[in-house]
């Protein structure tokens, strides 16, 4: 068994030191947008320069990742001699992408797990998740590193060994969880050489389940298994150093699977919604009907009873002038004058009540009568809270906690981003100064889904993207059509610089912060 750390070469002493510490001017080509090239992106060569009286008197390098922006995780043994003589060795970081290469120092150092920690306090790289669920036999594997035989046969100078590279990828298998020296490893059958060590083990999303630390000898036609440092005791080294990681438990996969269901899930959403809303509606519809017919037969109730009122007063009053002209007749004027007169007021009455009868006509009260609508999309919602759905989502590397949003009127989010109206939702394309990631949010207000899709780019692809930035593209949310129109064409520049297809796709359910 041999470690993967890649040893000294007399060839390389008289130039490395000089050319380690100066910028490297040369920029790498577009690394191809998928879940391993964005871990890639992460990925450095860490090289070690042994220095004797001011000459160089060895040289190694090995692989490492960044669980940090600048901090890197590496195999001690890569980084045994810096740990050892520090003042006699200097730690060289050359990032995958970009145009520099860092000097580091070891912040920790664990060499039964065979684990350091490197800081590099000028670097801003991307970090790398580690993956906290089960990996079986069988399962996809992927080790990223700079594999020294690779470098001896590709390289034309010294120079070829710290200029920022993509690193090499292999393929192959879990082949199970095996004990080395006491430490938990995972066995596995992607290619690993001398200058591996140090570097991920990824699943097929591109989360990291070990580090890349030993190959067996395929002596005699044996085939060549790698080991790495497990998972379990890779977070158990960072816990212990105290260093903060981010870590993803949901199973891998493909994105394509993702948007196809979550397309139909999106479909399923609104159609329930528009269901919702029909039922509602339905049930709107149903009350009101009863309530006009309630309020039917209450103002037919009314009706009846004056017109009875009115019919009583005309009877009334016909009787009290058939009484006065009896009274008449028997010599008694004084009452007969009294009683026609009281009987004439009763049939006056009685057609003034009549005339005065209600019409039958009804009217409801507003919120009887209002039928239930969709939420307006320009509509302020105030404060919301998203939870995240993780059976609609794909997640490599994003944190899974619940997030904010201030929903103002008119696609105003959180008082400061402005958001697009378009396909029954509201839509911004985000691109931050710092993180090497755009985001493309969607939020509908009927549903009350909040949607990011993300896409893990390359420093070139991120640098093309910044650029469009004009300085009428307004920063805040925008109050004027010449300014959504300066958005609006800022937008449409930086969708066609995106890949077809994102790295993650984050679906969270909106409720009410009130």
């Amino acid at each position: 068994m041999e470690r993967a750390g890649y040893g000294p070469d007399p060839m390389l002493s008289r130039f490395v030191l000089a050319i380690l510490l100066t910028l490297v001017g040369l920029v790498p080509a577009a690394a191809e947008a998928d879940d391993i090239a964005a871990t890639a992106r992460g990925v450095v060569r860490v090289v070690t320069i042994a220095m004797v009286d001011n000459e160089v008197a060895g040289f190694g390098h090995g692989s490492g990742f960044a669980v940090a922006p600048n901090r890197i995780v590496t195999n001690a043994h890569v980084v045994e001699l810096a740990e050892r003589y520090p003042d006699n060795v200097v730690i060289g970081v050359v990032p995958s992408e970009g145009s520099k290469s860092y000097q580091g120092r070891v912040v920790a150092y664990d060499s039964r797990r065979d684990l350091a920690l490197i800081e590099v306090s000028e670097a801003k790289l991307p970090p790398a998740a580690l993956f906290t669920g089960p990996v079986t036999e069988g399962d996809q594997v992927i080790a990223l590193g700079y594999p020294g035989n690779v470098d001896l046969a590709t390289a034309q100078s010294a120079a070829d060994y710290i200029r920022p590279l993509s690193p090499v990828r292999s393929q192959g298998v879990a082949s199970g969880r095996r004990a080395l020296t006491g430490i938990e490893v995972l066995l596995h059958t992607a290619s690993i050489a001398r200058g591996n060590s140090g570097g991920p083990l990824l699943d097929p999303c591109g989360r990291v389940i070990g580090v890349n630390s030993a190959l067996t000898r395929a002596d005699d036609g044996d085939s060549t298994f790698g080991f790495a440092i497990a998972d379990t005791e890779l977070m158990a080294f960072l816990r212990a150093a105290q260093q903060p990681y981010t870590s993803v438990g949901m199973p891998c996969t493909s994105i394509e699977e993702r948007l196809r269901e979550d397309s139909a899930a999106d479909a399923r959403a609104l159609a329930d919604a528009a269901a919702a809303r029909r039922e509602a509606a339905n049930a709107a519809a149903i009350r009101r009907e009863e309530a006009l017919d309630a309020a039917r037969a209450g103002a037919e109730r009314t009706r009846e009873n004056v017109m009875a009122i009115a019919a009583l007063l005309l009877v009334g009053g016909a009787l009290a002038l058939g009484g006065a002209g009896l009274l008449e007749s028997r010599g008694q004027r004084r009452r007969a004058i009294g009683t026609g007169a009281a009987g004439g007021v009763a049939i006056i009455a009685a057609v003034v009540v009549f005339l005065l009868r209600p019409s039958g006509e009804i009217t409801l009260p507003r919120e009887t009568a209002a039928l239930p609508s969709a939420t307006p999309p320009g509509k302020a919602l105030g404060p919301m809270i998203c939870t995240l759905q993780p059976d609609r989502s794909r997640i490599t590397i994003s944190s899974t906690a619940e997030t904010r949003i201030d929903w103002g009127a008119n696609g105003c989010a959180d008082g400061t981003t402005q958001f697009l109206e378009g396909e029954g939702s509201w839509q911004r394309i985000i691109v931050p100064d710092e993180e090497p990631t755009v985001t493309v949010a969607r939020f509908d207000p009927v549903t009350r889904s909040y949607t990011q899709t993300r896409y893990l780019l390359p420093a070139a692809t991120m640098d093309a993207i910044r650029k469009l930035h004009q300085p009428t593209t307004p920063k805040g949310c925008v109050k004027t059509d010449t300014a959504l129109q300066n958005l609006e064409g800022e937008q449409a520049q930086i969708r066609q610089q995106l890949p077809p297809l994102p790295n993650e796709k984050l679906v969270y359910s909106c409720r009410s912060a009130r």
